[in-house]
């Protein structure tokens, strides 16, 4: 997949062009989804009314344990059977990559489908409101399509590559034009109990509070990826990701105008199951930053 995917040119009033952070982003009348992008929202609006249902009544759940400190709960089985269900009845063939489910071949594996149903599970298991549903899709090895849904807050992100990203259907999504990283608010994801890279995440951690403005942490890579799509973040980074937390998110940042990579400044975020994502200035200096972190403590 390429590094960098950028919308086409916008006038100039759609565009962000304070260094002190985002201007207000341009407010368009409802755009006309396509057909696959329909197919998408549906299917993460119909999942997001189960989700909406359950969240509140957390002590009610059926909680298993999936390992120690990711929990999957009956709320998360039965978002992803109804995502399953749409995308399978509206594009018969096609294949999945699932976070519980796994790998379902299909007849057409040029195109596949790539679902988080639960993005932020602790969060919802605990009764905190920053989760999300992601799905995008992959066709012929290249993303092409990304939603990204946060039900509590009904925000629903989405980008069609060479469509440009929005909010709501409504809003033109840019990233962030910062140029420093002392002026940068930066997120990103900590390895809880069970998970390995704690002592990489450490230096890691100590570099980066040295040179910016703040580091916060949400528990769900899918609203940091469409957070940094709409310039609230001006950075994510993170080790030890999957493609289900990631795919639809790399969509928002390209069509946003962001770069996105590996964290050696590849392309190889799926296989590496790593990733950065923020604007062409601050892409570089935070590689380095990230280098210059011992891999072990």
């Amino acid at each position: 997949m390429a590094l960098v995917g950028r919308s086409a040119q916008e006038p100039a009033s759609a565009r962000r062009t304070s260094a002190a952070g985002p201007t207000p982003l341009e407010t368009h009348a409802p755009m006309a989804a396509t057909a696959l992008m329909n197919v998408m929202i549906g299917a993460a609006r119909k999942a997001g009314r189960s989700l909406t249902r359950d969240f509140g009544e957390v002590e009610n759940l059926q909680v298993s344990v999936k390992g120690p400190g990711n929990f999957v709960s009956a709320a998360d089985h039965k978002a992803e059977e109804i995502i399953y269900g749409e995308l399978a009845k509206a594009r018969p063939g096609y294949s999945f990559l699932m976070e519980e489910r796994g790998v379902v071949v299909g007849a057409d594996q040029s195109h596949r489908w790539i679902v988080d149903p639960l993005d932020g599970t602790t969060n919802f298991l605990h009764g905190v409101p920053l989760f999300a549903i992601s799905i995008g899709l992959e066709r012929e090895g290249q993303l092409v399509a990304g939603v990204v849904y946060s039900p509590v807050t009904d925000e629903l992100f989405t980008a069609e590559k060479g469509k440009g990203a929005f909010l709501n259907d409504r809003r033109r999504l840019r990233v962030a034009a910062r140029k420093s990283l002392a002026d940068a608010l930066v997120t990103t994801g900590i390895p809880h109990l069970g998970r390995p890279g704690h002592a990489v995440f450490l230096n890691e951690i100590s570099g980066v509070l040295k040179e910016v403005a703040g580091v916060r942490r949400t528990g769900s890579a899918a609203l940091d990826l469409a957070w940094t799509a709409a310039g609230r973040f001006d950075a994510y980074w993170e080790r030890n990701i999957q493609p289900w937390d990631t795919a639809a998110g790399i969509v928002l940042v390209r069509e946003a105008g962001g770069t996105i990579s590996d964290l050696s400044g590849g392309s190889a975020m799926f296989e590496k199951t790593e990733v950065l994502a923020t604007n062409a200035a601050l892409h570089k200096p935070l590689l380095r930053l990230l280098a210059e972190a011992p891999a072990a403590a």
